[in-house]
């Protein structure tokens, strides 16, 4: 049996971040990993370019049962602290819309970095390795099918379950589990909506178009683009709202948002104008979106033949697009996991276990899930390195 300090389950941003900190201590660490590859899902990252933060980074941005729970590891390790790391390392970064930031280059440069920080402090990393145990004697005896290892403390650094393409699984539910530890409900979070039968025999044909949008749900609105699919609506602020939605609820879509369209209707009537209502809203959306919309919503005829309650009543669904999803696609497509370790159960200071002296837990699988921009990558540095500093 070979005797390490601290073994870690998961050679993800969280697991890798933590081995680094706990290296420098002068601690002998271990991470175990199931892939070929440290950093799949960083590899994959904001379309191969990592978006590793975001400058606006606050506790907002996270969605947990305990929304405080995030606070302390946001604060102890920011953005400025990443991005000191990358420029120690030479990694060049840009920063694009809502103060998300990007690699310049490739993903790659921030596995390499992560990878040279664990070198650089002797920590050890087994890949191809499966996990076959974990229990707890004196020490963490975890049992793989490349030997037995031990030690004093154990992270549990796995993720969550979207990108099972990518390895993906629920281990760290499991070991949570086994050591009588809650785990929340688990769901998809930043992932498309599907049309319900009835929707999707009406906006089906739809697919491929994008439009400018807000969308409110469950007292949260979000302000971006939204895609038109065969099955039913994707795109960042479809993504942004899936994580706050629950089944059976309805979003509400402001199809031209910051237009006046009732303004425009009265001036279209006062001027006795004859162009059809889904000619004139085809002039402010996509018109193949504009027909089949007023084709669903209303009897679209010349504006100049409605009277002004009812293009007030169409201004307002116009602005208030009711669409009830079926249900949100998989963890195929899912970009996180809602959902996790209760945090009732781990100290927010340390990632501790509040009930297992020396069992640990970091990034995405505890309940805490970031909103889209770089937050749930954040998330993984911050609850990595703090782990870092006592496991």
């Amino acid at each position: 049996m070979i005797k390490k300090d601290v073994i870690i389950i998961g050679a993800g941003a969280s697991g890798m971040m933590c081995a680094v900190e706990s290296g420098k201590r002068g601690h002998s660490v271990l991470i175990l990993d199931h892939a070929e590859k440290t950093g799949k899902k960083i590899r994959i990252s904001g379309g191969g370019s990592c978006n590793f933060t975001n400058i606006n980074i606050s506790h907002t941005n996270f969605i947990s049962n305990n929304p405080h729970f995030c606070k302390s590891a946001l604060s102890r390790f920011t953005p400025d602290d990443f991005i000191s790391l990358l420029e120690k390392h030479g990694v060049k970064y840009e920063e694009r819309e809502e103060g998300q930031l990007f690699c310049a280059k490739s993903s790659e440069e921030i596995i390499r970095m992560l990878e040279n920080e664990s070198n650089d402090v002797g920590v050890n990393i087994i890949l191809n390795c499966q996990v076959l145990d974990v229990k707890k004697e004196d020490s963490f005896i975890v049992s793989t099918d490349n030997g037995i290892f031990s030690s004093e403390s154990l992270v549990i650094a796995t993720g969550g379950l979207s990108y099972p393409q990518v390895g993906a699984s629920g281990i760290g539910y499991n070991i949570a589990k086994q050591f009588g530890l809650k785990v929340t409900e688990i769901k998809p979070a930043l992932v498309p909506f599907i049309f319900s039968q009835k929707d999707l025999k009406i906006f089906g044909d739809l697919s491929g178009i994008s439009i400018d949008a807000a969308i409110k749900c469950n007292k949260m609105e979000f302000r971006g683009s939204i895609l038109f699919t065969h099955r039913g609506l994707s795109g960042p602020t479809i993504l942004q709202v899936s994580s706050y939605w629950k089944e059976g609820d309805t979003i509400v879509i402001d199809l031209l948002p910051e237009i006046d369209i009732y303004g425009i209707f009265i001036e279209k009537q006062q001027s006795k104008s004859k162009i059809d209502m889904h000619n004139l809203l085809s002039q402010y959306m996509p018109s193949r979106l504009a027909k089949i919309w007023c084709d669903s919503n209303i009897q679209s005829k010349p504006v100049n033949q409605y009277n002004e309650k009812e293009l007030r009543k169409i201004a307002h669904m116009v602005h208030n697009w009711e669409i009830k999803p079926g249900s949100t696609e998989d963890f195929k497509t899912a970009e996180v996991t809602l959902g996790g370790i209760d945090t009732n159960e781990l100290s927010s200071k340390t990632m501790e276990s509040r009930k297992i002296k020396g069992l640990y837990f970091t990034g995405e699988v505890i309940d805490v899930t970031g909103q889209l921009g770089g937050y749930n990558l954040h998330w993984a540095w911050a609850s990595g390195f703090v782990a870092g500093q006592y496991a």
